[in-house]
């Protein structure tokens, strides 16, 4: 048996902010610091070793599992994917969710935040917040480089990669993946095999992290978050 754990970064100052993020490179919050910490000792009492660590190229995503390392005193290398990034939110980028809500409808703004393959405008490229402005970006060729994603481009991207460097050693070695609300929810899609439907109510929590146990036979045996108090619907189990 083994252990895949996901966990959505804790807290960013975006999130603190209820704007969309993306791909802007924001850090944590200080409350942010402390949900990663408090999944670091959750993960540690459960007796997990980890063999693999795996983030997205992002700082807030970074931070938390350097956090976690730190709790669990393991110092190893991760690898850091930007396949393995939020979802561009194209022209939304940077603004207030609530603001939005009012401007353009609750129930239009849930559809761009939930849906699975519908996608905001695109973002005009000379925008501060657009990928080709933002430096850690600089080294992804152009052509991988999104002015937009719905849930189903961001999977596309999610599940190539971990089909490619993550999935064959599942069954048998403890992965940590370090990601964000849609990458991970895309992860969850796949690996639950959830519908177009279901995967619209599934909610991510930060800074919690949910541990998939899976067999030889790369059959998913029970999962379950570790801070059962922020624990949120898996719609699967």
């Amino acid at each position: 048996m083994s252990y895949l754990i996901l966990i959505r970064h804790g807290q960013s100052s975006w999130n603190l902010e209820n704007r969309f993020t993306g791909w802007v490179d924001v850090d944590l919050t200080e409350n942010g610091k402390l949900e990663a910490e408090k999944a670091g000792i959750l993960i540690k009492k459960s007796n997990i070793r980890i063999d693999h660590y795996y983030s997205s190229i992002q700082l807030r995503a970074n931070n938390t599992l350097k956090i976690i390392q730190k709790t669990l005193n393991d110092k190893k290398d991760f690898k850091k994917a930007w396949e393995l990034n939020e979802r561009h939110y194209g022209a939304l980028t940077g603004l207030n969710k609530v603001e939005m809500s009012k401007k353009i409808g609750e129930d239009k703004v849930h559809k761009f935040r939930r849906s699975w393959d519908l996608k905001p405008e695109p973002l005009d490229k000379k925008s501060k917040f657009h990928p080709l402005n933002i430096n850690v970006f600089k080294n992804i060729p152009h052509k991988f480089i999104p002015d937009t994603e719905s849930l189903k481009d961001t999977y596309e991207r999610v599940i190539k990669f971990f089909k490619l460097e993550i999935e064959v050693k599942i069954n048998k070695e403890n992965i940590l993946i370090s990601a964000h609300g849609n990458s991970i929810r895309a992860l969850c899609k796949y690996l639950f095999k959830l519908d177009e439907i279901q995967i619209t109510k599934l909610e991510i929590p930060t800074g919690n992290p949910l541990i998939i146990e899976i067999d030889k036979n790369y059959k998913i045996k029970n999962c379950k978050y570790l801070d059962k108090s922020r624990a949120k619907d898996l719609v699967i189990f």
